[in-house]
């Protein structure tokens, strides 16, 4: 991927350095978008997803933490933390959060692209290995998984479901046995409740792999993972 191809979104709510970033960003061929609050950020990702953000931990409206945290439900997209709150405690938390870098102000720019193009380079290299097998990679922490590098927006059944089956390549698990597996609370359920979990999590895979479903019906029996690709 050319430089040119990648979306870089900067939130920071000083105006001159989150300009300074900009120039700085664009100079080396990144599109970048800038906000500069915490509004409606998360529906901007979801609605044109960018390549890396780079989002300051103070903003108003909405705070970098409260964003980092929406994000990670839905999205792996690189997150660079930019704060000038420098206790470790902060560190820390934006990392557990699910950032992949941290920078404390005052920011140097060239310091900025160089952690941009790091993590850039990382992110990248962890999709070209995911492109190349269908099966999932799962997050335990944040109960989310992801296929091809891009994530799976999935109920915590679903995540159960898909864990399970995933696990094994090619065993056949009863409807039964997927009922066991998957509802942990007690909770009284029937066999076609596993039909439509199965139904809804064929549609998400379905939205970031082409062809054939690896969640596939044994007639008789119940489902079976296969990722063999065609």
């Amino acid at each position: 991927m050319q430089t040119d191809d990648i979306r870089v979104l900067v939130v920071e709510d000083e105006a001159d350095l989150a300009d300074l970033l900009r120039d700085y960003l664009v100079a080396e061929n990144y599109e970048v978008e800038v906000r500069y609050t915490g509004a409606e950020v998360v529906e901007r990702v979801k609605a044109c997803p960018p390549n890396l953000i780079l989002l300051d931990l103070m903003l108003p409206v909405k705070g970098g933490i409260t964003i980092c945290r929406e994000i990670r439900r839905f999205s792996d997209v690189p997150i660079i933390m930019i704060t000038a709150r420098v206790e470790e405690i902060d560190r820390v938390l934006g990392l557990e959060l699910g950032a992949d870098d941290y920078i404390c102000k005052p920011a140097r720019p060239r310091e900025v692209v160089a952690r941009v193009r790091a993590v850039l380079r990382r992110s990248l290299r962890q999709d070209a290995n995911a492109q190349s097998d269908r099966k999932p990679v799962f997050d335990e922490d944040r109960l989310s998984a992801s296929i091809k590098g891009r994530s799976l927006d999935l109920t915590v059944v679903e995540f159960r479901l898909l864990e399970l089956l995933a696990k094994v390549e090619g065993r056949v698990y009863s409807r039964s046995q997927i009922m066991d597996a998957i509802y942990t609370d007690g909770r009284v359920v029937n066999e076609r409740s596993v039909d439509s979990h199965i139904k809804n999590l064929r549609r998400k895979i379905a939205g970031v792999i082409e062809g054939e479903n690896p969640v596939r019906s044994v007639y008789g029996v119940g489902y079976k993972w296969e990722s063999t690709e065609e």
